[in-house]
């Protein structure tokens, strides 16, 4: 497993579990084409991207291009780096059928394969000897803060969000890496002091 410090935007669920195994770093779904419309996970991954830097890694069919290419459009280039699977043919084990181009998308590529695309793409990999800023809140910070498994946790929640500026239809999961992505748990537990209790 590599950490790399930028956040990894994925195409959908498999890309991220997938990838979950294999690197250390948040990761954010678009859902597809969804992201078009969704002013609020746009404005989640700007303020991601401006906070870390995002690297994207989308399947190589032209569906990929096109979000990737509307990512350019959402982030400044600067903050953006990206990560490039090859054109090989087949079929996701998942999937009855091939995909309408006949390509495998970034579930269907082996370990060897992501870490090469990632390590080309420029991201910062960080050694075991380089302190790791992101993925310090946990689910019991979360709920020694009662936002999760607490009567009111998930008003509290969906205030915190509302304050955040992030999707009000993240799940404790969810929310729990976009944090992780913007924030320490001192800035956390702080914002919370100052603005939700």
């Amino acid at each position: 497993m590599i950490a790399v410090r930028e956040a990894v935007i994925v195409e959908g669920r498999y890309d991220k579990i997938k990838l979950g195994s294999i690197i250390e770093t948040p990761i954010i779904e678009t859902n597809g084409f969804r992201i078009f419309k969704d002013k609020e996970k746009q404005s989640l991954i700007r303020k991601i991207a401006e906070k870390r830097g995002i690297l994207i890694l989308t399947d190589s069919d032209s569906a990929g291009f096109v979000i990737r290419n509307f990512l350019r459009g959402v982030v400044p280039e600067r903050e953006i780096k990206h990560a490039y699977i090859p054109q090989l043919k087949g079929k996701e084990k998942r999937k009855s059928e091939f995909s309408k181009e006949g390509l495998l998308g970034v579930e269907g590529m082996s370990e060897a394969v992501i870490v090469e695309a990632i390590r080309k793409s420029g991201a910062e990999i960080l050694g075991d000897n380089k302190p790791h800023t992101f993925g310090e809140i946990t689910k019991a910070d979360l709920f020694e803060l009662g936002l999760s498994g607490r009567e009111n946790s998930k008003q509290l929640r969906e205030k915190l969000l509302k304050e955040l500026d992030m999707p009000g239809y993240l799940t404790t999961n969810a929310m729990l890496a976009a944090i992780n992505c913007v924030y320490s748990l001192e800035e956390l537990k702080s914002f919370i002091n100052k603005t939700i209790v």
